[in-house]
C-alpha cells in the first residue's frame, strides 16, 4: 500500500483515438416513462438529437422510453392524455433551419399525468452543434422531471494510453466528442478541473519527473506551476478556483501544500513523516481531505486549510484512498481497499457510516457528478482500464469501454458557466 501512495505523487487541441462503447445495468427504484416524438423539420438533425436526447435518459437508470407508436403531434393541442397509457411525459418539437447554416430547435415537454405543459423552450446554434443541443434539451428534461439539474452538457477528463503515448482527454459526459488536450510518450496523470470549466491542472513527466501543469481548454496555453526539488503532484483546486493545493517532497517528505492558482505564495499545511497524498477540498473551501498512512496504514483524514490539528476520517477494516467530497459537503466518496479488491464507497459525515456501492474489482479515483447523483471511477475489464460510473444510490452501474487503449485517472467536470 505504501508503494501505490508513492506512486499517486509521482498544447494542442487533436481528436483522440478512444470511441467508447457504453454498458447499462441496474435501474432507479422508479422509472418514468417518457415518450420522445420526432420533431418536425429537418428529418437526419431530428433523428440525431433524439438520439442524443433517449441516450442520455436512458443512461440514468431513472427514465423509460416508450415508443410514439406511431403518434407524431407537433403542438400541445394535438395532445389527448387518453392516447397515451403507460406514459408520464411526452416531448415534442420542431425544428426551423435559419441563415448562415443555424437552426432553432422548439421544444416543449408535457406532463400526462396532470395534463400541463412542464417546459418550453428555443435553443439556436449551428447545425454542427447537434450534440450539445441535444445534452441541453436532456437536461432540462431531467430537471424538470427530478427537481435536480442534469450534467449532460458537462465534461469528464481522463488519460488515454496507447501504443506507448499518453494523451489528456476531454470529452462529453457520455464519453463521445472525445478531445486530446496533451499527447506525451510519459506519463500524464492526477488531472483536475477548475471550477469554471476553463483550465485543467495536471502532473506530467514529460521531463521524466513529476511537474504539475495547469492548461487553458480555450487558448491552449498552459502554464509550470510546481517545479520544485523532488516530486510534484496531486494538484487540485478550491471552489472559488483562486488556490491549488498540491502534493510536493520539496522538503523530504510527502506533505500538502497550499498555492495561488499560478504556483505563486505556496505555503505548507500538513507537517507529519508519513506520506500525506491525494488532497480534495470541501465544497466551502475552509477544509482538505487526504489520503494518509500516519495511522500505519492509509486512511482519509480531514485538516484546516489554515493548517493545524488532523482528524482522521475512515476507520476501515481495510485501506482508503482518493477521497471526493459531495458537492453537498454531507458525505465524501473514495476507494476502499480490502481483501485485495478495491470498492466505491460513500462516507456520510453525520452517521460517520460508510456504504459500499460496488461489487469491487480494480476500482479507483472516484468523483462525483457536479449535481451529485453519479460518481465516475476507474475501473478494468480483462486487464484494460474502462470508465465506469455508478449512481449515488449503487442502483445504476456503466461501464465506457475504450475500443482500443487503456484509460485511467478520470475526473467528472463542473457545470458549464
Amino acid at each position: 500500500m505504501r508503494r501505490w501512495l508513492l506512486l499517486c505523487l509521482m498544447a494542442f487541441m487533436v481528436p483522440a483515438h478512444a470511441v467508447l462503447n457504453i454498458e447499462i445495468t441496474g435501474a432507479g427504484e422508479h422509472q418514468t416513462p417518457v415518450s420522445l416524438v420526432r420533431f418536425a423539420g429537418d428529418v437526419a438533425i431530428a433523428r440525431g438529437l433524439l438520439d442524443i436526447v433517449g441516450n442520455d435518459l436512458v443512461r440514468t437508470g431513472l427514465f423509460k422510453l416508450v415508443d410514439p407508436a406511431g403518434k407524431s403531434p407537433h403542438d400541445p393541442r394535438d395532445i389527448r392524455p387518453s392516447e397515451w397509457s403507460g406514459v408520464e411525459a411526452v416531448l415534442i418539437g420542431s425544428i426551423e433551419s435559419l441563415a448562415e447554416g443555424k437552426v432553432a430547435v422548439k421544444f416543449r415537454l408535457i406532463d400526462l399525468v396532470r395534463n400541463a405543459e412542464l417546459m418550453s423552450q428555443v435553443v439556436t446554434a449551428k447545425e454542427d452543434q447537434v450534440r450539445a443541443i441535444g445534452h441541453r434539451i436532456a437536461d432540462l428534461v431531467y430537471e424538470r422531471l427530478t427537481g435536480s439539474p442534469g450534467v449532460f452538457s458537462t465534461r469528464i477528463a481522463y488519460v488515454s494510453r496507447d501504443q506507448g503515448m499518453y494523451r489528456l482527454v476531454v470529452a462529453d459526459s457520455d464519453g463521445d466528442n472525445e478531445q486530446a488536450l496533451l499527447t506525451s510518450r510519459e506519463p500524464i496523470m492526477s488531472p483536475a478541473w477548475s471550477p469554471d470549466g476553463r483550465q485543467i491542472a495536471y502532473v506530467s513527466f514529460e521531463k521524466r519527473r513529476a511537474m504539475v501543469y495547469v492548461q487553458s481548454l480555450t487558448s491552449r496555453q498552459r502554464t509550470l506551476i510546481a517545479d520544485f526539488p523532488g516530486s510534484n503532484s496531486a494538484p487540485t483546486w478550491s471552489p472559488d478556483g483562486a488556490r491549488i493545493a498540491m502534493v510536493l517532497t520539496r522538503d523530504d517528505e510527502s506533505q500538502i501544500y497550499l498555492a495561488d492558482s499560478n504556483g505563486g505564495h505556496l505555503r505548507r499545511i500538513t507537517y507529519s513523516d508519513a506520506i500525506d497524498t491525494e488532497p480534495s477540498f470541501s465544497p466551502d473551501g475552509k477544509s482538505l481531505l487526504f489520503t494518509s498512512d500516519r495511522g500505519g496504514s492509509p486512511q482519509i483524514y480531514r485538516v484546516s486549510v489554515d493548517g493545524g490539528e488532523v482528524e482522521r476520517m475512515t476507520f476501515e477494516s481495510g485501506n482508503a484512498f482518493s477521497p471526493r467530497f459531495h458537492p453537498d459537503g454531507k458525505s465524501f466518496v473514495f476507494a476502499h481497499f480490502s481483501d485485495g479488491i478495491f470498492h466505491i464507497a460513500v462516507y456520510d459525515l453525520d452517521s460517520r457510516q460508510t456504504q459500499i456501492l460496488t461489487a469491487g474489482g480494480w476500482e479507483k479515483k472516484p468523483s462525483y457528478a457536479p449535481n451529485g447523483k453519479m460518481i465516475l471511477f476507474a475501473s478494468e475489464v480483462q486487464g484494460r482500464g474502462i470508465l465506469a460510473t455508478v449512481s449515488s444510490d449503487g442502483r445504476v452501474k456503466q461501464k465506457m469501454v475504450a475500443q482500443r487503449g487503456d484509460i485511467r485517472e478520470p475526473m467528472w467536470g463542473p457545470f458549464l458557466k
